[in-house]
């Protein structure tokens, strides 16, 4: 009778899932494989408390960290916040809506703690720290539990995972120490097999499936963090399974969404060509940037009629050859007797970022325009008087009422004109853009150049790809700023306090914003106050350990201060590789 009891149920349950939708099918793995992780987690515990030997506590932290990838492309779609909780980096954030510093949790701050060598002595604090992610790995349950996942949103997850595993994955981000991060893409992938089975299980795609497979053999063979050949595995799996994600979707009419991203839904791959919005990124629909707007803005930014004295315009320190940087390592004064703060940034690809200036103190490109438009020692201008100046020009009206109808001339339109020309001078065409294509060929050193900027230099950790600045990926919806230690000219610590300033929060102090390192060769001198010449300086600076490598106590940098101990050979392809970095194109 029991085993009747038992066959009726079974046969009940596998009849209700043949009822259940793909979309319901993949939540259901989800949850189970949210349990699995759970219990993943407890059993580290355990091991803990009981005393177990370093190699099980670290093969067991490896197993519950790859029990995450299978969870992490729906837990990070729907629930960021609580998954930047359970595996966000070990760094210490300030948040500015409540003005305090929020300590990290989650994996990798239990990570420092087995990896590279286990100290019993830290046992207390690794409980406590295990104690605060079981309370988020119950909190992601509890709010899983009532979601409902819709097509669109599962393939979109997808893709942004695969997008993760070539920005966060195998790049060490979400692995720093232990460095597991090419196995933990094994499961990624294993994960997006399971779900693209449950679409195609009455139509399989055998391209589809033979691109994972192959992805999933490569990194078998090839586990050695610092010897993987990234290049390869992007253009020749990850880059193609992006692709034949979005033409599944296609294949199966599920919608796309229509929304505006930073990363635009319809990039089949994170190197297509335009597949960045800029708009995005501006924040509200009267920014939008228009055809007329980037003339006007073009016509102002050169011309000097926006300073107080009528004698400096925007290109007076952006010109067009340095990547719209000046070649100084600070600006001179509007006087022309001192020099400014800081050294002026590039303005090329700018319009790729959250947050603008070193100290990150303004989040849209009309608000940059401006603080440097009003500043005393950069402009010294006003708006208001602009505007009232420039409608009395017929040539300036004319261009005026191009770019906005109907319109009167105001401050506003003045700011919106800059901005949209300075967004205009965003469009990667760069030549390590058309290899990532297929487009073009990169040289041995160029391919171990990239691979060592994603691999065992780390520049990948900060400077993402593809935008190589530090807008996060990959929603790229937020920019991070790091703490260096970079010297002063007298080797000491710079005194330049950076975005502390602004927050008084200790974490910040010494903190700059990340920038993009796109035409890096015509940007020099390099570093907020101009110290290093060469890229050569820079690469030692990092090569050594950053400010800590220096010698300084800086508590609060975020650099690893592990020496990167990089050959003279890998060096050169490292800079090889930045120089492929340079666009095309020249405005």
């Amino acid at each position: 009778m029991k085993n009747i009891v038992f066959l009726l149920i079974c046969f009940l349950l596998f009849s209700c899932s043949d009822f259940k939708s793909k979309a319901e099918k993949i939540n259901d793995l989800y949850l189970s494989d949210l349990v699995v992780l759970r219990e993943d987690v407890i059993q580290l515990q355990r091991f803990v408390e009981d005393g177990a030997t370093q190699k099980q506590l670290k093969n067991q932290f490896l197993k519950a960290h790859q029990s995450y990838k299978r969870v992490e492309s729906i837990s990070e779609y729907y629930f960021p916040t609580v998954s930047k909780a359970i595996n966000g980096p070990a760094l210490d954030e300030y948040e500015y809506d409540d003005g305090i510093t929020v300590p990290p949790a989650g994996l990798q701050v239990i990570e420092e703690y087995f990896f590279p060598v286990y100290d019993k002595n830290s046992k207390k604090e690794i409980l406590k720290e295990i104690g605060i992610l079981n309370a988020n790995l119950y909190r992601l349950e509890m709010v899983s539990k009532n979601n409902e996942l819709t097509d669109s949103s599962v393939f979109d997850a997808m893709r942004l995972e695969v997008f993760r595993i070539i920005t966060l994955g195998i790049t060490g981000f979400d692995s720093p120490i232990a460095q597991n991060s090419l196995a933990e893409a094994i499961t990624s992938l294993e994960i997006i097999e399971e779900q693209l089975i449950i679409y195609q299980e009455d139509e399989e795609s055998p391209k589809t499936f033979a691109i994972l497979e192959g992805g999933k053999d490569y990194l078998k063979k090839n586990l050695k963090f610092n010897e993987f050949d990234r290049a390869y595995f992007i253009k020749n799996y990850l880059n193609p399974l992006s692709k034949a994600i979005y033409e599944t979707q296609s294949d199966l009419k599920i919608p796309f969404f229509k929304e505006s991203r930073g990363l635009k839904v319809s990039a089949q791959t994170l190197f297509d060509k335009n597949a960045f919005d800029t708009e995005a990124f501006s924040g509200f629909p009267d920014y939008k940037t228009t055809k007329e707007k980037i003339e006007l803005g073009k016509l102002l930014f050169n011309d000097p009629v926006l300073s107080g004295n009528n004698t400096r315009s925007c290109a007076s320190c952006h010109y067009a050859d340095k990547a719209f940087a000046d070649g100084l390592e600070k600006a001179v004064t509007l006087d022309g007797k001192q020099m400014i703060k800081r050294n002026t940034p590039t303005l090329s690809n700018i319009a790729f970022q959250r947050n603008f200036f070193y100290d990150s103190r303004v989040n849209y490109l009309e608000d940059q325009a401006v603080a440097v438009i009003t500043n005393e020692n950069e402009m010294h201008g006003s708006l208001e008087k602009s505007a009232s100046d420039l409608k009395k020009s017929k040539k300036y009206a004319a261009y005026f009422d191009k770019a906005f109808p109907s319109k009167e001339i105001t401050a506003f339109e003045i700011k919106n004109v800059l901005a949209s020309y300075i967004r205009s001078l965003s469009n990667y065409d760069s030549r390590f853009d058309g290899f990532m294509r297929g487009e073009e060929k990169f040289n041995l050193d160029e391919i171990a150049g990239f691979n060592l900027f994603a691999g065992k230099a780390k520049c990948a950790t900060c400077h993402f790809i593809p935008l190589t600045n530090g807008t996060i990926p990959p929603n790229f919806d937020r920019s991070e700023s790091e703490v260096l230690g970079v010297p002063g000219k007298d080797k000491k610590i710079d005194g330049d306090l950076g975005k502390f300033d602004l927050t008084k929060a200790e974490v910040n102090r010494y903190s700059f914003k990340t920038p993009t390192i796109r035409n890096i060769e015509l940007t020099a001198p390099y570093m907020h106050n101009g110290v290093f010449k060469t890229l050569e300086e820079v690469v030692d600076f990092y090569d050594c350990g950053g400010g800590n490598g220096l010698g300084f106590n800086l508590p609060n940098q975020t650099l690893p201060i592990d020496k990167l101990n990089l050959t003279p050979m890998e060096k050169k392809q490292l800079i090889a590789f930045m120089k492929t970095l340079t666009d095309k194109k020249q405005y």
